[in-house]
């Protein structure tokens, strides 16, 4: 099975994926990004399921909206026992370490995976399992909050494969994980 590992968020200028509180108002300072298309829906399209961590989960559950993903989505927790009402039969809780994660989701026959939230995204890029990244960022500093990366053991390189300039102050980069030669 062919499987890949993709990232798409938004930081600060600064690298933070939310504020010091949790917050993400920063990323409604030029609301007009979400009038546009800035690929997030190619991006759903080529991904079979989310994986994401408890924090981002929940803080998608506390959206005043509709349930958002039309996809599998896989809830890395080891505190949480049970879902809320509203991600019944749209989300599971899976726990255990990455590769014992990454096979049962596998096992589904789930194989081209978004990864979501800082600490899970931070996980997977201790482990080297993330293969893309697409990073929009946001020209605004924040001073502090949580930051999209953590201390690694190696440096890994990536690639900037294509740079989108959004409403001529926003940008998106792709980048790829380049990875020796077998």
């Amino acid at each position: 099975m062919n499987t890949s590992n993709r990232v798409f968020i938004a930081t600060s200028l600064d690298g933070f994926i939310a504020d010091s509180t949790g917050k993400l108002d920063f990323l409604d300072t030029f609301p007009e990004i979400n009038q546009i298309d800035s690929g997030y829906g190619a991006f759903m399209a080529e991904v079979d399921a989310l994986v994401m961590g408890r924090i981002t989960f929940k803080t998608v559950c506390g959206f005043d909206m509709d349930w958002p993903y039309q996809k599998p989505v896989f809830v890395l927790s080891h505190t949480l026992t049970e879902l809320p009402e509203k991600a019944k039969g749209k989300a599971e809780l899976v726990s255990g370490n990455l590769s014992e994660i990454l096979e049962t989701i596998h096992g589904k026959g789930y194989s081209k995976l978004y990864i979501d939230g800082g600490k899970t995204i931070q996980s997977f890029l201790k482990e080297d399992l993330i293969d893309e990244m697409i990073i929009t960022v946001i020209p605004v500093l924040l001073g502090s909050g949580i930051p999209l990366f953590g201390p690694l053991q190696n440096p890994l390189i990536f690639e900037c494969r294509e740079s989108k300039l959004f409403l001529d102050k926003i940008v998106q980069n792709r980048f790829v994980r380049q990875r020796a030669q077998r």
